[in-house]
């Protein structure tokens, strides 16, 4: 019979069915794992743990898709029509045009790629693993067979692994599409059945959902059974952002109105300016091809790509380009408090037991007292010891949840045993932290006895609890007025911004078995204490809320911590002032849906405090139904809905799991709120860039089109005031560099002041058209047009003149054609400067800030030059060299369009303040 795992390259003679140490043996490893000596060795022999992709072959498919998109197959369709009328040196020019473009959008998009592909360096996934005996952590592509592995919620399985030890609760849904979680036991042997339900093997791709586990890797990379399924289909899905969405349509519009201009120009050229048809179609092929912006798209994607770099380096790793623009758009973040808005850096500052309060560290309201022992603190200090998965070594860094490392501080500090290998030894079992219950418990080992130890939020301990433990140590009944001190204690932690967690215990009877259920162990407990946990607010947070406030960013607390801790911290850093609406979990659960809409509709100041990870998916549901654009934060497993639901879900680098990495848009490798509201105001400045170069690439289909129209509106009386030629270079060649330049252009004042951009809001805008083609664009024809007939009048022409090659006037008029050319580039860097702010002065950014714009237009100058002096385009373009009186009179071009445009930004901000101080307070106005 075939074994189900011949076809795995694996290390020779390992079956997976095997029993566990003969399993040990075959791959020449033990329990306490390999040495890093070996694990080197063996990562050079079988290679990294990735999949690998069949990238090569795909790159022809790309720059084919740019030779044939849409608005190129406009252009070979230009390209057929010159040289069916005969004019090969345009329908070259055109098809040089093309494969320009092609090449320039192929290599934009490369980047683009790699930028995205590249976070990979920046947060690798991580494995805990057993290397020359001690847990060390890793990046998962080190993983190889024989590697010791620990499995803990919240982690992505990162090789196929064989269980030794333990259970977990995993979820297949990558592998098998089913998302039910499914419980993998090493106590769970099955053999001859097929791999992805054999109980003791958890496979590379699934996700731990609950339970800790050891196990032993015996397949990486391509030889998972995820990396067969990889080998057989090797595509990769290409997202294409709203943006982009947006501008193709635009693009095609463009293509539209360029057609119909195209094809309005042949009978006003045979019968308006008497061409003949060929002629005639050539002029109209030459403006179809010039007003096709074939390079908007890909300039749009390297601006994307850049922001993400950008972001990336701030330590916000958008994991895809089409989140750049929705993080504009936010205009309400959903955020936890712990680690986001505080350091998540915990230190214990008291604990209190039912015989007083006990200071463990100067703390202004924590109290203090000299009493550091006693039966009651003996026995706190041995609960947040044994009750706990963190380490603190005398010479590493802490490791583990912040919260569990300053709990065993605690205990350090009233004399507890913290060593990790003891507290292993004399563990018997452990029920995790459920955030839904809001517990811990582990059953362990103490003087013969077997102890239930418990931790957890205060109001769910309590409930649990049916005694108290007194000074001497000794249980007495917990009566009405106990619980309230407790709560009374627990609440006057909270509302000092401290994390209050309660410690209780129970001794099971001699004889029984330990019970492996929750129910059966986490009752009839005896509290013992209440440990007060600080966890100051990030110095840069309040800041942050303050720049949400101003650009009209609503900020939601959403925590599991107690509602009086959120409410102070919320109050300390600005989110809300002094009465916010609190809503527990607990009030949470009872209400309908349209219900929790109406309250985040209606309460401009709420916390959702206690609150579960399921309350986060229902509240940003809510947020959605209203038309608000939802960011989310999160870090554990039962996060993932809520980072999938929410428009940007945000997920924590340093404390999130591995399946919150994998549900979110972006990951905070701070876990710091402040990068979020950076992302947003990036998000903003992206778009503004996108919108600015728009209006300068629309801006120039006015000077394109105005020569032809004159030239056929003029009945043969005006020559041709700009070749095909000269049209063509000015699109491809002096337009596209400036243009790359305003991408990197920085924020403008005031774009953390305006209110959101609506979800349904365009990329382009009325306004913006109108600026473009009406005013800017307007502003460049007539200036160049009064350079061209200036040329042609000062050399003595006139109306109906002949101008053609051996007339009198041909140089003069080549002259002329050269004018309206550097006419148009003069014009350009004009709009360039004037496109740099849509509302602001320009004096306010800075009027030499974008160094790269002044490096683009001194290109586009030289390119110019070129084409003016360099005899081999003088005779392609038929370009003339202009004395130097005449080249005097474009100085002020760029200052006239330039200008012109600052006025008009200038009476509209007038007109504005105007308005608002007329108006009531609020609101703000929505640029252009």
């Amino acid at each position: 019979m075939k074994s189900r795992h011949e076809t795995w390259l694996r290390p020779p003679g390992v079956d997976p069915e095997e029993a566990a140490e003969l399993l040990l043996r075959d791959l020449h490893s033990s329990r306490r794992g390999l040495s890093s000596a070996e694990a080197r060795r063996r990562l050079h022999q079988y290679g990294p743990n990735e999949l690998r992709r069949a990238r090569g072959r795909r790159w022809p498919v790309q720059l084919a898709r740019q030779l044939t998109h849409p608005l190129a197959l406009l252009l070979w369709l230009a390209a057929a029509l010159l040289l069916a009328v005969g004019s090969k040196v345009v329908a070259a020019a055109v098809v040089l045009i093309i494969l320009l473009n092609a090449a320039f959008a192929f290599v934009q998009e490369l980047q683009a790629q790699r930028a995205v592909e590249a976070l990979s360096r920046y947060l690798p996934q991580r494995a805990k693993v057993q290397r020359d005996g001690e847990r060390v952590e890793v990046d998962a592509v080190e993983l190889v067979p024989g590697d010791i592995v620990v499995i803990e919620e919240g982690d992505r399985i990162a090789a196929d692994v064989r269980l030794l030890a333990g259970a977990i609760e995993t979820d297949m849904s990558a592998l098998t599409g089913e998302s039910v979680p499914e419980l993998r036991s090493a106590a769970l042997m099955d053999t001859q059945v097929p791999v992805m339900q054999a109980h003791d093997l958890v496979l590379s791709g699934a996700n731990c959902t609950g339970g800790e586990a050891h196990g032993v890797v015996f397949a990486t990379g391509m030889t998972t059974e995820l990396g067969r399924i990889a080998a057989l289909s090797q595509r990769v899905k290409q997202e294409t952002s709203p943006l982009e969405r947006q501008v193709r349509r635009v693009a095609w519009l463009i293509a539209a109105v360029s057609v119909v201009l195209a094809l309005a120009f042949v009978p006003l050229a045979v019968f308006g300016a008497h061409l003949s048809l060929t002629n005639s179609v050539i002029f109209a092929a030459g403006l179809l091809a010039g007003m096709v912006p074939e390079g908007l798209l890909p300039v749009i994607t390297l601006a994307l790509a850049l922001a993400v770099r950008a972001l990336a380096a701030r330590g916000a790793l958008v994991k895809r380009l089409s989140a750049v623009e929705t993080l504009g758009s936010t205009d309400v973040i959903c955020t936890d408090k712990t680690g986001t808005l505080t350091e998540n850096r915990m230190r214990p500052v008291a604990v209190w037991t039912p015989a007083g309060l006990t200071g463990l560290e100067p703390e202004p309201g924590a109290g203090e007292s000299p009493r550091r022992d006693g039966p009651d603190l003996r026995a706190a200090a041995r609960i947040a010891a044994a009750c706990n998965n963190a380490d603190i070594r005398q010479d590493d860094e802490p490791s583990g949840d912040p919260t569990e490392v300053a709990l065993l501080l605690g205990a350090q500090a009233l004399g507890a045993d913290t060593d990790a290998g003891r507290r292993e030894a004399a563990r018997r079992w452990q029920f995790h932290f459920d955030p839904e219950l809001k517990l811990m418990s582990t059953l362990d080992q103490c003087d013969g006895d077997i102890v239930v130890h418990t931790k957890g939020a205060p109001e769910a301990v309590l409930p649990r609890c049916t005694s108290m433990l007194d000074e001497r140590g000794t249980p007495t009944a917990l009566d009405d007025d106990g619980r309230s001190r407790i709560t009374v204690q627990a609440d006057a932690f909270a509302s000092d911004g401290l994390r209050v967690l309660a410690l209780a215990r129970r001794t099971l009877p001699a004889g029984r078995p330990a019970p492996h259920r929750r129910e059966e162990a986490e009752y009839d407990l005896c509290f013992v204490a209440l440990m007060a946990l600080l966890d100051p607010p990030r110095a840069e947070v309040a800041d942050a809320v303050a720049a949400c406030r101003t650009a009209g960013i609503r900020i939601i607390v959403i925590t599991g911590d107690h509602p009086l801790t959120a409410a102070a911290i919320a109050r300390r850093v600005g989110i809300t002032g002094d009465r916010p609406r609190v809503v527990t979990g607990e009030e949470l659960d009872r209400l309908h849906e349209h219900r929790i809409a109406e309250l985040t509709s209606s309460e401009p100041e709420i916390i959702f405090a206690r609150a579960s990870p399921e309350a986060k998916l229902h509240i940003a549901d809510a947020l959605q139904s209203q038309g608000h654009v939802v960011a989310m934060t999160g870090d554990g497993v039962n996060d993932a809905p809520a980072l999938h639901r929410a428009d940007i879900g945000v997920a924590m680098g340093r404390s999130g799991t591995d399946v919150a990495r994998e549900a979110s848009t972006m990951v905070l490798t701070d876990d710091n709120f402040a990068s979020i509201v950076e992302a947003v105001r990036d998000g903003r400045r992206i778009y503004d860039n996108v919108r600015k170069f728009i209006v300068y690439i629309f801006t120039h289909s006015t000077p394109d089109v105005v020569p032809f129209l004159v030239y056929a509106l003029a009945g043969g009386l005006v020559p041709l005031p700009l070749t095909i030629l000269q049209l063509l270079a000015f699109d491809v060649g002096t337009e596209t560099l400036p243009a790359l330049a305003l991408s990197r252009e920085k924020a403008e004042p005031g774009l953390m002041r305006r209110p959101p951009r609506p979800r349904s809001e365009g990329v382009i805008r009325t306004p913006m058209l109108l600026r473009a083609w009406l005013f800017l664009g307007v502003l460049v024809a007539a200036l160049q047009m009064a350079g061209f007939f200036y040329v042609l009048v000062e050399a003595g022409w006139h109306p109906g003149d002949p101008t053609g090659p051996g007339t009198p006037l041909h140089h003069a008029y080549q002259q002329a054609t050269t004018m309206t050319l550097l006419g148009m580039i003069a014009g350009q860097v004009g709009t360039a400067f004037a496109v740099r702010t849509q509302h602001a002065s320009l004096r306010s950014v800075g009027v030499l800030s974008n160094r790269p714009l002044l490096a683009g237009i001194a290109g586009a100058l030289l390119l110019a030059a070129v084409f003016v002096y360099a005899p081999p385009f003088q005779a392609l373009l038929g370009t003339a060299a202009l004395p130097p009186s005449t080249l005097l009179l474009l100085l002020p071009y760029p200052f006239v369009v330039w200008g012109a445009d600052e006025l008009r930004r200038y009476l509209i901000r007038r007109r504005e303040r105007t308005r608002g101080r007329r108006a009531p307070a609020g609101g703000g106005a929505r640029p252009e």
